[in-house]
């Protein structure tokens, strides 16, 4: 996402939006997602600047995604050539608890999601 710079970082959030908190831009309270619900303008530029790096995050995570799913299929052609099974349930297991231990419950979530996304890709 690129940013826009406004007419000074010391404009308040206020400034920019209407009363009742909307982007003047198009009244919906996104602004083209430079809605931040900051009350000023510094804190304003700090959550937009985070958001960029967080889009940055986001697009480097989804390229891993794409990786890890054709190194998914490489093995997973691989071990059904040598006449095994596509999946290998004891693996999954062991990338759950890894998920689970770094990130909790919802890192199971995050884990099947991955799992779920790289079966029946061969």
């Amino acid at each position: 996402m690129s940013s826009t710079s406004t007419s000074s970082t010391s404009t308040s959030t206020s400034s920019r939006t209407g009363a009742s908190g909307t982007d003047a831009k198009d009244g919906t309270g996104r602004g083209g997602g430079q809605e931040t619900g900051a009350r000023t303008g510094e804190a304003a530029e700090a959550i937009i600047g985070s958001r960029e790096r967080i889009d940055a995050l986001d697009a480097r995570i989804l390229d891993l995604v794409e990786e890890r799913l054709s190194v998914s299929a490489h093995i997973q052609r691989a071990r059904i050539a040598s006449g095994g099974r596509r999946v290998n349930l004891s693996r999954e297991m062991e990338i759950l608890a890894r998920y689970r231990e770094r990130l909790g419950r919802p890192g199971t979530t995050l884990a099947m999601t991955l799992l779920e996304l790289s079966r029946g890709r061969v």
